[in-house]
Parts: C-alpha cells; structure tokens; sequence
C-alpha cells in the first residue's frame, strides 16, 4: 500500500492564506487524525490530500506518484475522500447507494451486477445496513444517512481513504463504530486519514496525529508523543487534563485562568 505525502503546501483564498507551508507524510497502515479548531484548515488539507483543490504551491505525492498526474478515472480506483455532510439527492435505495462507490458509471436504475454483490453485502453488513438495503436513501435519518455514505466510501476498499467528520451525526454507539471501522481499514494496511473534533475517540483509536492550528502544523507524530496537555492546550487554547486507565484515555477541557 501507497503513502501520502504533502509537501510544502500552500493555499490561498484572495489575500488570505488558509495553508501555510505545509507539509507531512501520511503513512500505509496507519489511521491518521486530524485535529484542530474550528477555521483551522483540517477540511481544506484534506480536500488537497484527495486530489480536489489544487494548491497554489507545493505537492502531493500518492505512492511516490504526483497526484496531479494520476488520471481521474485510476485516481477514483485508488482514492476515496468522503466530505463532511455528504447527501443524497435521489430517493434510489441505500443498496444502490453503496453500489455506486464501486463504479461511477454504475447506472441510477436497474439491477446490480451480480459481480458487485458481495462487495455490496458486505458493506451494508460492516455498517450494519443489511436491514435498510431497500429504503429510499432520501428517507433516512441523519445517522442512517451517514452510516450509508459510509458504507459507499469503504465498498471498494481504496487503498487511501479520506474522510471528514466520520462521527458527525452518528450517535455514540455508530460513533464508535465508525472510527472502529476505519481502525480496521488500517490494520488491514490501507492509508487512512479522518478529520474529527471527538478527541476521545481519536486518542483511544488514530496512530498518529496531525494537529493543525491557523493553517499551519503545530505537531504530527505518534499520539503517545503528541496527545499531551501541553499541546493540546496549546491547540485550542484550553487547559486540558488527560487521565489514562484500563479503557483507555479520557481527556476534559477546562476555561484558562483570567
């Protein structure tokens, strides 16, 4: 499996610049979490990383390959980004849903190749879809709906797969789930890379964190090296206290002192 690596990135929007000289490598096998405050530039690095936004300066390399010159089609094959807030326009059901991460040109109607049924099955399955596979996708619940975009995310097994805001929406059991999901993706050697603001779930289950504060990168490392009081008070501008025990770690923020 294939690395991704920004380098020396740089964003601009008019006279503003969102990214500033960025630069890190996101390693195969390993879930990647990328956090910071609101305004940061989590979203705007992750649509850079998926090939959607061109920088005004800098690279992105997939494997050793400049993502630019990847086509789109090859791209797609290798690449899955799921945005914040993702939808569904048409009341197709959540099968077809799913099924159209396999193949864009997948048609809106008609049945399923019989060939992508198992890839289908099984995402509706991990997503715990299997009972909603016929439900018009434009009835679901917030949670059902992000669980389906989920779902249509993972259905081809990328090699890199981007997603943002993973948890939003999802209750605490799916939340958990999620993330357990895309833990399991990297186990099973996938680069993998979510920008979540549940910093619970992202210390008890990323490898390593990439945290960004005015579109710069204030740390990245192992979360054992970066999840400490200091640099996350130092990220969001709180105190913060970390307890550690036998479920994992807990972390509590707290207003500074005047």
């Amino acid at each position: 499996m294939s690395a991704l690596d920004l380098s020396h990135i740089v964003v601009r929007r008019g006279r503003r610049t969102i990214l500033n000289d960025l630069a890190v490598s996101f390693k195969a096998g390993r879930l990647t979490a990328v956090i910071g405050p609101n305004g940061a530039g989590k979203s705007t690095m992750l649509d850079v990383a998926a090939g959607l936004l061109k920088p005004a300066a800098g690279s992105v390399r997939l494997g050793g390959d400049e993502l630019a010159a990847i086509g789109r089609k090859h791209l797609a094959r290798r690449r899955t980004y799921l945005p914040q807030r993702a939808g569904v326009e048409w009341p197709i059901s959540v099968e077809r849903v799913v099924a159209l991460g396999l193949t864009p040109s997948l048609p809106a109607f008609g049945g399923i190749p019989r060939a992508l049924l198992p890839a289908v099955d099984e995402a509706l399955a991990t997503c715990d879809l299997l009972a909603l596979r016929d439900r018009p996708a434009t009835s679901l619940s917030g949670g059902e709906l992000a669980r389906t975009m989920f779902a249509r995310a993972i259905v081809s097994d990328p090699e890199l797969l981007i997603v943002d805001e993973p948890t939003a929406g999802l209750d605490p059991r799916h939340a958990i789930e999620a993330v357990r999901r895309l833990r399991g993706r990297a186990d099973a050697g996938r680069t993998v890379i979510m920008a979540i603001h549940d910093l619970d779930l992202a210390l008890n289950h990323a490898d390593d964190i990439v945290a960004i504060r005015d579109g710069c990168i204030l740390a990245v490392g192992p979360v054992a090296d970066i999840a400490t009081e200091a640099n996350l008070g130092a990220l969001y501008d709180v105190r913060v206290r970390l307890t550690h025990d036998a479920d994992g770690v807990a972390i509590r923020f707290f207003d500074r002192p005047e």
